[in-house]
């Protein structure tokens, strides 16, 4: 019993391990038998899981842009507003005639800072309506623009424009040239903390004076001289949406006025400002239907323009001695030098003067000076035919012969300077006229000058104050005038012309090296000096050479001397004038 016993419990055992291992198997076969070869597909557990995938990803998106929101205020706060570069903020040092006329710069940039007061609304809101018509109320940059700009980064393709004023002034004065993304980005930074921090007001006055627009101008009031000859607040609605327009292309319409299609292209593009700015109400109706299509400046400069280094030269030396400073100083200080010369009067000068060629290996040179008696004021200073092949200023520096030019001051004994002068062998032209206006002037000398007023920003650092001093008594001055065949010396502003010009100089006949005229009133005194020289023995070295004959040396120089008189007085002396030459050269 007891094995049976035992012999059943271990067969049940058995047994009911052999039933469950059935019932498991039972069990697989009755669950449903996917196709897919027992496994549940993909779209459906994509199904059973889509909510907490998309839970994930949504919390993902949100860490990214938290992430990076963090990163933008970090980097904001982080990016400091830089200074300008060096070669924005330099201005040049521009030179102006006796009536305001500009003459020329010094300096390694044209460039000037005005305020932007000094900058007509109506030029202001020209460049807005050019370059940038949301600027009075976008944030400081364009999101289209820098996307653009970006992509082009990143594929190499051409450098994108269509950035904001404010992006431009950053990317122009503040940030390196590079392309890259991360010269992009802070550009947009900056650009937003400048507009954040800045006035409107202040960054246009920024971008107004260190924009490029073309002809080497940087800044609105150097494009305003180089492109119509006036100062930015002279700007008229046609010029300044002319110089709006101009932004654009600066390289391609700088020659506008001397290349037919370059200005065709851009009047058309001023015509799409001048309408922008009319319907934005910056103009009137009337305003716009009045504008024409503004005459530019000649460019690239004509002949006559080479002839005003001569000016600058002197004008800038005496500037930097008058303010105790180097001429690099001068160049780079944006100073403005008002001189006393007069640019019309120059320039009718230049294309009066023809010297007669000379010789093999003579070269014949030309001087003229003219100045105001009793004052000193240079109003004219020829110096030569070519700056760029002589730099070298006849009229100022050139020692010439004198011959019987101070013939009429012989035995006398007048003051200083005009003593010394008297003592000179070789004086030059400028000396000379300072002599015969001190005879114009009743005996009272005066230091020729060309600087009349240096001011810097607005403030006058230098005036200029006449140095007159008593060189001969009347008695003297008149006989001087006796001598020289040109009358008693005339004493009262603006009295007839001279009655005659005096002629002078070294040698005589077919030796004759040098020739001078002279002729003056109480207005003015004008000396033409003729004369030439050959190379020496020594290299670098010149000596004097004799004058051609054809045309006549004297009549050549007082035909000239005439013709600038008349042009310098109004005066038609004609052949009213009959030049005297008591010491006739030949």
């Amino acid at each position: 019993m007891s094995g049976a016993g035992t012999g059943g419990a271990g067969t049940s055992g058995t047994d009911e391990f052999r039933l469950a291992r059935v019932a498991r198997r039972l069990g697989k076969r009755m669950r449903p038998v996917s196709r897919h070869g027992g496994r549940t597909p993909l779209r459906v557990r994509f199904r059973r899981t889509r909510g907490r995938r998309l839970r994930r990803l949504f919390l993902a998106v949100l860490a990214l842009i938290g992430t990076l929101c963090a990163a933008a205020v970090v980097a904001y706060e982080l990016t400091a507003i830089p200074e300008p570069h060096p070669e924005t903020i330099t201005q040049s040092t521009v030179f102006l005639d006796s009536k305001g006329a500009y003459l020329g710069r010094r300096g390694p940039v044209d460039r000037q800072d005005v305020p932007l007061s000094d900058v007509p609304l109506h030029v202001q809101e020209a460049v807005i309506a050019a370059e940038n018509r949301s600027f009075r109320t976008d944030s400081g940059i364009s999101p289209r623009a820098i996307t653009r700009a970006a992509l082009a980064a990143v594929t190499g393709g051409e450098q994108q424009g269509g950035s904001t004023i404010t992006q431009q002034y950053v990317k122009n004065a503040l940030l390196s040239p590079e392309r890259s993304l991360s010269r992009k980005a802070r550009e947009a930074l900056i650009a937003i903390k400048l507009d954040r921090t800045r006035s409107k007001d202040e960054i246009l006055r920024g971008y107004l004076n260190t924009v490029y627009f073309g002809r080497g101008a940087a800044g609105i009031q150097s494009a305003a001289r180089n492109y119509f000859g006036v100062d930015a607040d002279d700007l008229t609605v046609s010029q300044g949406a002319a110089l709006a327009s101009i932004v654009n292309i600066p390289s391609y319409y700088e020659k506008a006025g001397s290349d037919p299609k370059v200005t065709a292209k851009l009047e058309d593009r001023w015509e799409w400002v001048l309408d922008a700015m009319a319907a934005s109400g910056s103009i009137t109706a009337k305003q716009r239907a009045a504008a024409r299509f503004p005459a530019f400046r000649f460019y690239p400069p004509g002949e006559t323009e080479g002839q005003r280094q001569y000016l600058i030269d002197i004008a800038a030396k005496e500037a930097a001695d008058r303010l105790g400073i180097t001429d690099d100083q001068l160049a780079s200080g944006g100073y403005t030098v008002s001189t006393t010369f007069d640019l019309t009067l120059q320039d009718t000068t230049t294309q009066q003067v023809d010297a007669p060629s000379g010789g093999k290996g003579v070269r014949v040179h030309t001087a003229v000076v003219g100045m105001v008696p009793g004052d000193g004021a240079v109003r004219l200073l020829y110096g030569g035919s070519d700056y760029a092949r002589q730099p070298f200023n006849d009229a100022v520096s050139g020692a010439v012969e004198a011959g019987t030019a101070l013939e009429p001051f012989s035995e006398m004994r007048p003051g200083e300077p005009l003593r010394r002068l008297l003592r000179t062998a070789a004086p030059t032209p400028l000396g000379l006229a300072s002599a015969y206006a001190t005879v114009a002037a009743n005996g009272m000398h005066a230091a020729p000058y060309t600087v009349a007023r240096i001011t810097q920003e607005g403030r006058t650092v230098y005036q200029a104050k006449p140095d007159v001093r008593r060189a001969l008594n009347q008695k003297e001055a008149f006989l001087a005038a006796d001598r020289a065949g040109t009358g008693p010396a005339p004493v009262a502003i603006g009295s007839a012309a001279p009655q005659r010009f005096f002629t002078g100089g070294a040698g005589g006949g077919t030796t004759r090296r040098t020739v001078w005229t002279t002729g003056y009133d109480s207005r003015l005194a004008v000396t033409v000096a003729l004369f030439a020289d050959r190379p020496g023995d020594k290299k670098g070295t010149t000596v004097p050479a004799q004058l051609p004959n054809e045309p006549s040396p004297k009549e050549f120089a007082e035909t000239t001397a005439i013709g600038i008189w008349e042009a310098a007085t109004g005066d038609d002396t004609g052949a009213a004038v009959r030049p005297a030459s008591p010491a006739e050269v030949g």
